[in-house]
């Protein structure tokens, strides 16, 4: 069951870095127009998931990985606030936004969680 936590994490943190790159416009739209160099921070952060994600896969690197994972999470948190708040500018309801929010805290605890298997 800790291997599939831990893969399973991968595998959606993996996506998710890809998704900076195939959905940018998601991306950008997800971010206030007032902070610059929008398209770039979006395709860095996209690769600091991959990268994060990789360095879970490997034992010599998870503890690190996760550490740096959950205080990514909390970086970004202010983005999915600002995003429940404009849920107009998506085609998704905007409930979903609100529903996001409490499910980063859980992220945050399973990445905190497989950094020590």
């Amino acid at each position: 069951m800790k291997k599939i936590a831990l893969y399973g994490f991968v595998v959606f943190f993996v996506a998710a870095g890809i998704a900076h790159f195939t959905l940018e416009s998601f991306f950008l739209t997800a971010m206030p127009e007032w902070i610059p160099f929008r398209l770039t921070i979006i395709y860095l952060s996209g690769i600091a998931e991959i990268l994060m994600a990789i360095g879970l896969f490997f034992k010599n690197t998870r503890k690190k990985a996760g550490i740096l994972i959950a205080v990514f999470l909390i970086c970004i948190f202010p983005v999915n606030i600002y995003m429940a708040f404009i849920p107009e500018k998506f085609d998704i309801p905007g409930y979903i936004f609100w529903l996001r929010l409490p499910l980063q805290v859980l992220f945050i605890w399973w990445v905190l969680k497989i950094r020590k298997y």
